[in-house]
């Protein structure tokens, strides 16, 4: 059998009194991928249905260790099971299914806004090539956020581990579908290693991508520094990075972004499962928000670090000892942040307000740690 779903909510509750309920919270979500964001059980009906067989730590180990000490990151490991999760993704079905759930678990944190990010690249060989790969995920964005109640966006995103080029067809394919509304590409993106391949060399692809009005949102900061921020800010004119945690290494790096109204999108939990930083107390959250600049939470890849959207605001909440009036600030500045249609970006403001002016439990809540 394969292990527990992840959940927001965790394993083992612990009492706080007087705290309001995270689930209700509106936020958006920015930063998720969409083979991490399978659910565990979903993945092995994919395998069993698809004949494949998984490697132990996606059966019997999950979440799996991705560090063996804290000065070994676990990237190459990472990403051994992240392509073959991705593997178990065969048809338009699968497809179909990955994105919904995803949607759905979202909605049920209280999310109202997702930007989901896909190389169509990658499941291109099974459904026909890139242009339908892309339409699926589009169709089923429109047809889950109507039903979930949910604003879907998605995000193309380019490999760092392909030809630049690859990434410039990316971005003409992206601006074909760009717009704002559910079902439309928000956004282009460059993710994988940031150790491999020049930033420069990406800068054409994202010049498409902005001139057709899209966000430009690619990775940075996680396992290279400041230094590497730099040039991404630099070259690639980021509206928001996706993690950018290791700014902190410069104070005025930190300086620059808040000046540039820049967004990290902040994993608190990914973080340390890669051995970017060995605890979670490590993790400079409030570095970053005392420095101005604004963060949106993300879970990134929950199918590999466990733990979804709510997950990163309970680890706010209980390590990092935010609390409601912070976590209403990063609930706001998800959405300030994201791409959402500027009268739904309104309405979730009013309810992020209401969320926090609404009483706080009575008596003792319940908060879960991990």
């Amino acid at each position: 059998m394969p292990p527990s779903e992840p959940m927001s909510s965790a394993h083992h509750p612990v009492t706080h009194p007087g705290f309001r309920q995270l689930d209700t919270l509106p936020k958006a979500h920015l930063h998720l991928h969409f083979t991490g964001s399978l659910r565990i059980s979903t993945l092995a009906d994919l395998a069993d249905r698809h004949g494949i067989r998984l490697p132990h730590a996606l059966r019997q180990e999950w979440p799996p260790q991705l560090t063996s000490s804290a000065q070994t990151r676990g990237w190459f490991r990472f990403q051994r099971l992240y392509d073959a999760a991705r593997h178990c993704i065969r048809d338009e079905s699968d497809m179909r299914r990955v994105l919904r759930e995803a949607v759905q678990d979202d909605a049920d944190e209280g999310s109202c806004w997702l930007e989901l990010q896909i190389d169509p690249t990658s499941y291109a060989p099974y459904v026909g090539g890139l242009t339908p790969a892309l339409e699926i995920v589009l169709d089923e964005a429109r047809l889950a956020a109507h039903s979930h109640r949910i604003g879907v966006g998605i995000i193309v995103a380019a490999s760092r581990m392909r030809h630049p080029l690859e990434a410039r067809t990316l971005a003409r394919l992206a601006a074909r579908y760009a717009g704002q509304d559910s079902g439309s590409v928000v956004g282009f993106g460059l993710s994988n290693d940031e150790r491999r391949g020049d930033t420069g060399d990406f800068a054409a692809a994202f010049r498409i991508a902005r001139n057709a009005g899209l966000a430009s949102v690619p990775h940075g900061g996680e396992l290279m520094g400041a230094e590497a921020v730099h040039r991404t800010l630099d070259l690639l004119s980021p509206a928001r990075l996706g993690h950018g945690i290791r700014s902190v290494e410069d104070p005025r790096l930190l300086e620059r972004l808040a000046e540039q109204n820049v967004a990290l999108e902040v994993c608190p939990q990914s973080n340390v499962a890669l051995g970017v930083f060995e605890e979670s107390t490590d993790v400079p959250l409030r570095t970053v928000m005392d420095a101005g600049v604004r963060v949106a939470l993300g879970a990134d890849d929950p199918l590999l670090f466990g733990g979804r959207l709510n997950s990163q605001y309970h680890l706010a909440r209980e390590v990092h000892q935010l609390n409601d009036d912070q976590l209403a600030r990063l609930a706001r500045e998800s959405v300030e942040a994201s791409r959402a249609p500027d009268g739904t970006r309104r309405a979730l403001i009013n309810d992020i307000d209401s969320w926090l002016h609404s009483p706080a439990a009575l008596g003792p809540g319940v908060l879960h740690d991990r």
